[in-house]
C-alpha cells in the first residue's frame, strides 16, 4: 500500500488551523490530486457532525457531483471515530492513510473496525507521521489544562 507523505503534510498544516476545535486535519485525494481539505469545525460552527473527515467529504462529492467517492484516498491526521469510519466507508473512499491511532475512539482498528461491522473493504494504513499527528493532538489539550 503506497501512499504519499505530502498528503499527510498539508493534512497536519490543514490541522493547525483549527482555532479552538481540537486539531484534526483531513485531505482527499483523486488521481493525485487533491480534491477536498477539512479542519474540524465542531466549536466553530456548534455542530456535532464537523468533524474534519465529514466535511471534506461533503466537498469531495460537490466536487465530482458525485456521492460515491470511489478510487479517491483520505489523509487525515487521527484515526476516525464511528461516525466518521462509518461516512467514509459509505462514500466508497478506496484507501485510508491517518496519523495517530486513537486507543478510546477509533474505529478502523484500534477501538473497533467499523469495516467489519459494515462488511466493507478498505485499504486501511495508521501510524503515518504519528509522532507529529500525536504532538497536535497533546499540545491542544495542555493548552485547555
Amino acid at each position: 500500500m503506497t501512499f504519499n507523505i505530502e498528503y499527510m503534510k498539508k493534512a497536519i498544516k490543514i490541522a493547525k488551523t483549527s482555532g479552538n476545535d481540537i486539531p484534526i486535519g483531513a485531505v482527499i485525494v483523486k488521481d493525485g490530486k487533491i480534491i477536498a481539505k477539512a479542519v474540524n469545525q465542531r466549536e466553530k460552527k456548534q455542530n456535532t457532525v464537523n468533524h474534519a473527515e465529514i466535511i471534506a467529504i461533503q466537498k469531495a462529492n460537490k466536487k465530482l457531483k458525485n456521492w460515491r467517492l470511489n478510487d479517491c484516498e483520505m489523509y487525515v491526521t487521527l484515526e476516525p471515530c464511528p461516525m466518521c469510519a462509518s461516512a467514509i466507508l459509505q462514500a466508497r473512499i478506496s484507501k485510508l492513510y491517518f496519523g495517530a491511532y486513537d486507543m478510546l475512539n477509533g474505529a478502523m482498528g484500534s477501538k473497533s473496525d467499523m469495516r467489519k461491522i459494515m462488511n466493507y473493504d478498505i485499504e486501511v494504513k495508521g501510524g503515518i507521521m504519528e509522532d507529529e499527528c500525536a504532538k497536535l493532538l497533546h499540545d491542544y489539550f495542555e493548552r485547555l489544562r
